[in-house]
């Protein structure tokens, strides 16, 4: 196929998470969803969707798409694409190996996987060697900072049918929250590297006592692999990471050192990327825990790859939006999701909310 058309559309749509924005998940105050959707169109008329990490770097992901990676995939004719989209990285590794360059990239390699399960008229999932039809997915609060908003916004999550749930505190006080308000299934924290070593070999007893299903980049750098190792051969406690690591390469030392790798469809380099650390994973016996925080086509790959994959979660951002970008977009009943119809990713905008909420850059 030849990619004749190209086009990058930023979105940004506010939402509600029952008071906890700004507590400290993203460098700034964080209530809207920061989307850059791509538009590429082969020359046989097909259309592919992919979405480029962009929460608190939009502008940026949207010029490095627009001045390096595009110039590379207009009137390119793509037969393997993860030969071509690996092709990029090798082109634009002096701009960066992972972060910017990386999610750019990684939204096109969406859209071309899209593309090419579309001319099959398959999904996604099919194409890939389906396992589920249905796969859980656990509620992925925001944080909250506070014991009494985190306890009732758990036990709100079980309350709508969640096995699983996952906090984002970093204090004692406020996991034991979470745990109260979610007493009986899986709970885990995402500490976002918040803790020292210290407080780390303080804390990790604590969330063993509590039986916490994984404890998420618990410690700075969140790729230090040996330390990673090290505390969880030490404690017992799960560990996960890898939502911030790009490409295949780093997980290669994260699989071996983590119960649950974490890559990130719309940061690690897109679908290609994700089946090679699902790969890895799957050879050492390890099921990956996709990160998906995201409500354009990167919630509708990570949809597909979970459908192609025989285990795993799904994470769903327990928030409520002012749009979604598509109608038909799969939510979670009763704690699970549905694999999307239609073929491709199943994913077809709502161009009227598209334009709602279209922004400059």
């Amino acid at each position: 196929m030849r990619i004749v058309k190209a086009e990058a559309l930023p979105i940004v749509i506010p939402f509600s998470d029952g008071g906890g924005a700004g507590a400290g998940l993203m460098p700034t105050t964080w209530n809207t969803l920061e989307i850059v959707l791509l538009r590429l169109e082969a020359d046989d008329g097909t259309v592919g969707w992919g979405e480029a990490f962009a929460y608190s770097c939009r502008s940026a992901t949207l010029a490095a798409l627009r001045d390096m990676v595009l110039p590379l995939v207009i009137g390119a004719e793509v037969e393997d694409i993860p030969a071509f989209t690996r092709g990029l990285q090798r082109k634009l590794h002096i701009q960066g190996r992972a972060g910017i360059t990386l999610f750019a990239i990684s939204g096109v390699d969406i859209a071309l996987w899209d593309i090419a399960a579309k001319r099959k008229g398959l999904r996604l999932a099919d194409l890939l060697g389906c396992k589920r039809e249905r796969f859980p997915a656990y509620a992925s609060l925001v944080r909250y900072g506070e014991p009494g908003m985190v306890e009732a916004r758990a036990r709100m999550a079980v309350d709508q049918g969640y096995g699983a749930v996952k906090l984002h505190e970093i204090t004692l006080p406020n996991i034991e929250a979470g745990r109260r308000g979610a007493p009986a299934v899986k709970l885990t924290t995402d500490v976002n590297c918040n803790w020292s070593a210290e407080e780390a070999r303080a804390l990790l007893p604590e969330m063993k006592a509590m039986d916490l299903y994984w404890v998420e980049e618990p410690v700075w750098p969140p790729d230090d692999a040996p330390a990673l190792a090290a505390l969880e051969a030490e404690f017992g406690v799960p560990l996960a990471s890898g939502e911030n690591a790009g490409a295949e390469q780093p997980f290669r030392e994260i699989v071996k050192a983590v119960t649950f790798p974490q890559p990130s469809v719309t940061k690690v380099g897109g679908v290609t990327e994700f089946r090679a650390v699902a790969a890895l994973a799957a050879a050492a016996g390890k099921a990956v825990m996709p990160h998906c925080p995201y409500f354009g086509p990167g919630y509708w790959a990570s949809a597909q790859l979970m459908g192609a994959a025989e285990a795993g979660m799904f994470e769903f951002l327990h928030i409520e939006a002012e749009a979604w970008l598509s109608p038909a977009m799969p939510m979670p009943e009763g704690g699970e999701i549905a694999l999307p119809e239609g073929t491709g990713l199943g994913f077809s905008p709502d161009m009227d909310v598209v334009e709602r909420f279209r922004v400059s850059g």
